[in-house]
């Protein structure tokens, strides 16, 4: 959007409003706007509670009734109703952890994976380290979806081996994620699986999870198997910030999520303290998240500290990627 957008029309309470400019730039002028008009509303709230306790006080006192009144007119001059927030609904996605990881996150060495006879990748060494944000990157996007799988033992490798860091936890937002939600569980009961402690089952605590996510009052009573693709991926974004794990995977985030929740999701893994592996068609994503880019081949691996357009733009690493593709073709 940002390379090709020049004007962004937004719609809101009803409203088109039109504004020069990609979309990052809309995104931060209206957020720096939503921020002035909350502080206007804190203010506005203040000095009429001020000029009510004054009306309160005085109202009755002859000598000060006109102060009184006029006070009054002053209050109905603030207009306080029509400062209002945006109607667009941002979820909080904020990943916490329950422990900061040790030096030791990640090790594969030798990892293979085929798929009907056809390789997908071979000779994967890799060394995660504390504090990575690593794009995974790959032509055929089926090669980072195993990878994902056997690093989580949902898959098993042609050849190879990898062993996490005993200090790490790891929760991970896979392609598909059909297999969580093939049950008729509420959201506040499907939730509830991942719960380590007796606070963490608590309805309310969940509740607080979900909405977050913004999966609020009778909302969070649906039945798992009849959420939208979007639902399901915000019901996953709950797992994950409820896990508090310090490393965190995520196989295409943003499918089947709206604008706003990719907004608060591409700002959450920025944030986030902890280690990240992600896979990705959002450039916006590869490029302000990613430290790091592993690109898995039939051929072996490329492995890079680097931003991902600085990656796609190196001319060396496109004559080797061209090399890695194209060897025993």
């Amino acid at each position: 959007m940002d390379a090709v957008c020049t004007h962004i029309s937004d719609i809101d309470f009803g409203k088109i409003n039109h504004y020069s400019g990609n979309y990052t730039f809309w995104y931060e002028s209206s957020q720096l706007a939503a921020k002035q008009r909350a502080q206007q509303n804190k203010k506005a709230e203040e000095k009429k509670k001020e000029l009510e306790e004054f009306i309160r006080r005085f109202s009755a006192n002859v000598a000060k009734s006109k102060q009184a009144t006029s006070r009054k007119k002053m209050i109905d001059k603030l207009n306080i109703a029509d400062i209002k927030p945006s109607s667009r609904r941002y979820p909080a996605i904020i990943f916490e952890r329950e422990r900061e990881a040790g030096d030791q996150i990640l090790n594969i060495e030798g990892l293979a994976a085929s798929l009907d006879g056809e390789v997908l990748f071979k000779d994967i060494d890799i060394n995660l380290a504390k504090g990575d944000k690593v794009v995974v990157y790959s032509k055929d996007s089926r090669a980072s979806t195993a990878f994902y799988e056997i690093i989580n033992g949902k898959q098993k490798a042609d050849a190879g081996k990898y062993a996490w860091g005993v200090t790490t936890t790891q929760s991970y937002l896979p392609l598909d994620n059909s297999e969580y939600f093939d049950n008729k569980l509420t959201l506040v009961d499907w939730l509830r699986q991942w719960a380590t402690t007796e606070e963490e089952r608590e309805e309310v605590y969940i509740r607080g999870f979900l909405g977050k996510m913004i999966f609020s009052g009778e909302e969070a009573l649906k039945t798992a198997n009849v959420l939208s693709g979007g639902e399901k991926v915000r019901c996953m974004l709950s797992r994950m910030m409820m896990m508090r794990a310090n490393v965190v995977m995520v196989d295409e985030p943003t499918n089947h999520l709206d604008l706003e929740s990719i907004t608060a999701f591409n700002n959450a893994l920025k944030n986030f303290k902890g280690t990240v592996m992600l896979t990705t068609h959002d450039h916006e994503f590869a490029q302000t998240v990613g430290n790091r880019i592993i690109e898995l081949t039939p051929n072996g691996i490329i492995d890079r500290y680097m931003t991902f357009d600085e990656y796609m733009s190196d001319k060396k690493i496109k004559e080797q990627r061209e090399k890695m593709y194209s060897i025993g073709v």
